[in-house]
């Protein structure tokens, strides 16, 4: 849209089932490998999930209208009609409501902004890995695993629901209003408050179960230099909802020790070409990222950090 209100005119769309789900939280997992023979190993990771905050926001519908060209009179006024619901769970974020333009009645009142509270825990939760991989030829392995299969429980005290079922209209005649109604539909945010004007339900406490968005991995990867460099391939299923996510990823592992790694990778369904990836294994201590920031146009963030505590020897399988 443009900055002239002739730009607007005309309009008549509807946005339907639209949904944004953020998910943060911990994990502290204790894992087993197991040698079935020289060439086949099974393996699996039970963790514990500490939950730091769950938002879910679900656009049951927008819709707009604005009168047609050369409308005058009461049909110049505009309409957006909002149906939607946030679910928040989180001691970190809180979701204030603070009064838009000059305060009138308490219907000025709406959530406005996101704001970070104190960190902690809001829920508990578990889940599991499982995974096999088998050693082709000498040279070049297969593996396959599921990861994420569990769920997490938020806490009644640190969760709050917030609605919206509302139509707000605008004159188009009037500066103002007209203003308004062009910078509201003209936003571009992910989360357009002033549109969706959402309000905190009283006694909407409630505790929530929520499913992880569970992942299939499937990969091969192939030694060269007597195993210090190994090149693979790896595709990921992300099972997110609406649909599940598909991306495939080329990497390159150097390791000139087991104790030093460092790797390289590219992806190349999602994030437009921007997709590449750094990590580093140090010891027991890694850190990486496969969908690297490159500012504000990037599509899809991935990091991790973490430590990896061997307990017990390695045994190798016996004919």
């Amino acid at each position: 849209f443009g900055d002239n209100i002739s730009d607007y005119l005309g309009i008549n769309e509807t946005i339907n089932g639209q949904k944004l789900e953020i998910n943060s939280y911990a994990e502290v997992g204790l894992g087993f490998a197991r040698n079935i023979t020289d060439r086949l190993a099974v393996g699996g990771k039970v963790k514990m999930l500490l939950g730091i905050g769950n938002l879910k926001l679900n656009i049951n519908r927008i819709h707009v209208e604005t009168p047609s060209v050369g409308s005058s009179g009461m049909t110049s006024k505009a309409s957006i009609q909002v149906d939607a619901t946030l679910e928040n769970s989180s001691k970190l974020l809180e979701l204030p409501e603070n009064e838009s333009g000059e305060f009138i009645s308490e219907t000025d009142f709406y959530i406005d902004e996101i704001d970070f509270g104190s960190f902690g825990f809001a829920g508990y939760g578990g889940a599991i890995d499982l995974g096999v991989s088998y050693k082709l030829l000498d040279k070049l392995t297969l593996s396959a695993s599921v990861l994420d299969l569990g769920f997490i429980k938020w806490s009644k005290s640190n969760t709050s629901i917030a609605r919206a079922n509302t139509e707000q209209t605008y004159d188009l005649l009037d500066p103002a209003s007209q203003q308004e109604f062009m910078n509201i539909v003209n936003s571009g945010e992910i989360l357009n408050y002033d549109m969706l004007k959402l309000k905190t339900e009283e006694a909407s406490e409630k505790s929530r179960t929520r499913g992880l968005t569970s992942t299939m991995v499937l990969g091969a990867e192939y030694a060269l230099l007597n195993d210090w460099l190994v090149v693979g391939a790896l595709y990921t299923g992300r099972f997110a909802k609406p649909k599940t996510l598909n991306e495939l990823t080329f990497s390159a592992c150097i390791r000139p020790t087991n104790a030093f790694n460092v790797a390289a990778s590219y992806s190349v369904l999602q994030g437009a070409g921007k997709t590449f990836g750094l990590a580093l294994k140090l010891g027991s201590f890694f850190a990486g990222t496969d969908y690297m920031f490159f500012g504000k146009n990037t599509k899809n963030v991935n990091a991790y950090l973490g430590v990896s505590i061997p307990l017990g020897k390695q045994k190798t399988a016996e004919n």
